[in-house]
């Protein structure tokens, strides 16, 4: 069958209904469900209605995975194909900077390197103050300055214990600043 072809049948049913359109609003029930659940594990309980309210659109690959999703027609995550998680866009790091309580998935850097993380810049271990302990190494995080705005999301490279002993080296991957030709 041609990829772009589409086995839904679009007659009616002894209601009015057209299966076509009942096929494809299940479907989006179960796709939203879906990144609902993924996101409440990885970024905590209840980050997945934060993230994608009802009216969540999702683009999705030749397979019929999700790649990305969308509210209001700007980009929130992006699903890494290797492992299914999320990566966040500086819409969706805003709307979990707003939701999660506390130092919850943030790390904190001084004031000198604030302005070179909001530019989209790396954020080296040397310079980061403080982080959530609960961290791992490749998680998504968000990258704030010591008064709580956020500057950047991306992913740490180092557990929490090796951030704060090293004196230098990498420590979060910035995918994207809020100052950065990437935001959104």
């Amino acid at each position: 069958m041609h990829p772009g072809k589409s086995l839904r049948k679009t007659q009616d049913d002894r209601h009015g209904f057209k299966f076509s359109i009942l096929f494809t609003l299940m479907q989006s029930e179960e796709r939203l469900t879906r990144v609902r659940t993924i996101a409440d594990y990885q970024f905590g309980k209840g980050s997945g209605k934060e993230l994608f309210p009802e009216g969540a659109t999702f683009q999705l690959s030749r397979t019929k995975r999700v790649r990305q999703v969308f509210h209001s027609g700007k980009r929130i995550t992006t699903a890494r194909a290797k492992d299914g998680f999320f990566t966040l866009s500086m819409k969706g790091a805003a709307v979990l900077h707003g939701h999660l309580p506390g130092k919850r998935l943030r790390v904190v850097v001084c004031e000198d390197a604030a302005p070179f993380v909001a530019k989209g810049k790396t954020a080296f271990a040397k310079h980061v103050v403080s982080l959530d302990p609960e961290l791992r190494a490749g998680d998504e995080v968000l990258v704030t300055d010591e008064n709580d705005r956020l500057l950047a999301t991306g992913q740490l490279l180092l557990s929490p214990e090796e951030v704060l002993a090293l004196e230098g080296g990498p420590a979060v991957d910035v995918r994207v600043g809020i100052e950065s030709k990437k935001a959104e």
